[in-house]
């Protein structure tokens, strides 16, 4: 069962819902569960589909929305991320119109747009009609910001923002410090995002977001299984996260009270990582883009 002194949200990372229902057995809970295409692109179903033939975009969105429905009904009570097809080049109008359709699937849906100016720009259109959103591949503190002060008008648990801490620890960087300065700078602005620490790759990383105060944390099932046989141990107050050769990331003081628009979004890793998710929603489908 959910330790009774845990704030923070805990969320599977997968699109398999058979890993849905052996999490909820390790755990006792589950708080949400996040999805994207590479991690639907793994799903042992589509994988034996794939054996045969691609699928045409009408059958890849069909099977999505299949899969996210199966999790949202093993978790009615919680959230499922489910991420909108978007390249450098997409608009936020394109965005949108998928972000309606997909946020219809289900009623604990949570839309993922990533952090580029034209999804920043869809975000606000969504927040205006009433969608939960999950704004995603968040890599540096002026991302961040960015995300803050153009949701300024959110409500509580309208919008999730997503740093990827593994893929910052790949490239030498202390991706936790992130998460760290993120949480700082929210109390600053007051927001209402939640912080959503994404990428986790081990259990030091998931409990040192929990002491770190994440609002999230959403993780593979392999590592929320090591948390169960630790059986759901909680960081102490004088936990101490484990760190050998990362770089650190400096806290930085932003001027918050610019407009959005002032702040760079852009990060290699964010390019990298639609580029990512396009290639494996693609990978999926028969000639074709959406």
């Amino acid at each position: 069962m959910k330790p009774t002194n845990l704030k923070t949200k805990i969320f599977l990372d997968s699109g398999d819902p058979e890993e849905t229902k052996e999490a909820l057995n390790l755990l006792g809970f589950l708080d949400g569960q996040t999805t994207n295409p590479t991690l639907i692109s793994k799903n042992p179903e589509i994988a034996k589909k794939l054996e045969i033939d691609r699928l045409t975009q009408e059958e890849a969105l069909a099977f999505y929305q299949k899969i996210v429905k199966e999790i949202s009904q093993l978790i009615p009570q919680g959230s499922v991320s489910l991420e909108v097809y978007a390249e450098k080049t997409t608009k936020a109008e394109q965005m949108i119109n998928q972000a309606k359709d997909f946020f219809s699937w289900i009623p604990n849906a949570q839309i993922k747009l990533p952090l580029t100016r034209e999804g920043l720009r869809a975000a606000q259109i969504s927040l205006k009609e009433g969608l939960r959103i999950n704004i995603t591949l968040c890599f540096s503190q002026e991302q961040a910001a960015a995300v803050f002060l153009a949701t300024k008008k959110a409500k509580k648990e309208q919008v999730f923002l997503s740093p990827f801490v593994g893929r910052l620890d790949d490239q030498g960087k202390n991706g936790m410090d992130l998460i760290k300065n993120i949480v700082k700078m929210r109390e600053k602005t007051k927001s209402k995002v939640e912080v959503l620490t994404a990428s986790v790759r081990n259990l030091d990383h998931l409990l040192y977001a929990i002491y770190l105060g994440s609002d999230i944390v959403t993780a593979p099932l392999r590592i929320l299984k090591e948390w169960a046989e630790k059986d759901l141990v909680l960081p102490s107050k004088d936990f101490q996260y484990k760190v050998s050769d990362l770089m650190p990331m400096p806290y930085q003081k932003l001027n918050l009270n610019l407009s959005w628009e002032k702040f760079d979004l852009y990060h290699l890793l964010t390019e990298i990582g639609l580029e990512k998710f396009t290639q494996d929603w693609n990978s999926l489908i028969k000639n074709s883009t959406l």
